[in-house]
């Protein structure tokens, strides 16, 4: 055992308050700990006041961040999904009026994959050979 730590056991509602409430520590410079002090006079706060001051700055900012990410993939992901319907969309025109539709339904995929059969489509190989 470490010297200075005693054999007294804790009550359960102290370890319920420290599995709640961990210690969170760490060591600043004389500058900061100045600082900290100032802000702590002069508005009467805690150090957990000032924590969670600052790690509130810091949630805006990841928070901005995500924004901006899903902005950007939505965004993006739109541009990428109309350029693969320009790349990859089949379409005709229309029969009876002449405005371009696409294939979308499985009828028309069936129709396409009869008239390639029937019409002796192949491989640029298979067809030499």
């Amino acid at each position: 055992m470490k010297k200075g730590m005693s054999n007294k056991k804790k009550s359960p509602s102290r370890e319920r308050y420290e599995r709640k409430r961990p210690t969170f520590s760490f060591r600043n410079y004389e500058e900061l700990n100045e600082r900290i002090n100032k802000v702590k006079k002069a508005e009467g706060i805690s150090n957990t006041n000032i924590m969670e001051a600052g790690v509130g700055l810091f949630e805006v900012n990841v928070k901005k961040e995500e924004e901006i990410r899903q902005q950007i993939y939505d965004e993006v992901w739109e541009e990428g999904i109309n350029a693969a319907w320009a790349l990859l969309a089949v379409t005709y025109p229309c029969s009876k009026c002449g405005k371009e539709m696409t294939v979308d339904t499985e009828e028309e995929k069936k129709a396409i994959r009869k008239f390639i059969i029937a019409s002796g489509w192949g491989h640029g190989d298979c067809n030499n050979a």
